[in-house]
């Protein structure tokens, strides 16, 4: 059995340090994951924290499937982003509805925080595709191989490497 299985099947036993572990090993990832799709460092943060009390609560759940527990959690982070997006879209909907300023856009501490370059990104990963957006946050923010992309995404790597490729031909015009 795997270090990996071993501590997965611990934290499904409900051992906390194993979740602890497990936790500590994928967070970077799953943080980077939710910052380049939304854009934001305290949304990121929140809903980083939000993937890992949703795993936690569902842990119980989990079934050994021969794919990285990663697979699993970055499963939980795209749902979480898409419910977050939808909110958000809405309360856009609202605020222009009710004939007020959207309330979307980072605050002057949040842009304070963030780094011109990183901010330039994620405004030009926002331009992709849905698809390449995925694939690109994956791949370069949780520095994932195309291999693991296409096991989280339920993509062959042939189609992970063309997303990926397209993605980056459009960041760089």
């Amino acid at each position: 059995m795997s270090i990996e299985k071993d501590v997965i099947y611990r934290a499904i036993k409900g051992d906390g340090e194993a979740f602890a572990q497990l936790y500590e090993e994928h967070l970077d990832k799953i943080y980077r994951y939710i910052y380049l799709r939304v854009g934001n460092q305290t949304e990121a943060e929140d809903l980083t924290q939000e993937v890992f009390v949703k795993a936690l609560e569902a842990i119980g759940s989990y079934k050994w499937r021969d794919l990285p527990f990663a697979s699993w959690l970055f499963r939980i982070a795209h749902n979480q982003i898409i419910d977050y997006l939808r909110k958000q879209r809405k309360v856009e909907k609202m605020a222009w509805d009710n004939n007020t300023a959207p309330a979307s856009g980072p605050n002057p501490e949040v842009i304070a925080e963030q780094e011109l370059e990183s901010e330039e990104l994620v405004e030009h990963i926002r331009k992709l595709s849905s698809a390449q957006r995925e694939v690109i946050s994956l791949r370069f923010g949780s520095e994932l191989s195309v291999v693991e992309v296409a096991k989280v995404l339920g993509k062959s790597p042939g189609t992970v490497k063309a997303l990926q490729y397209n993605g980056i031909v459009a960041l760089r015009k």
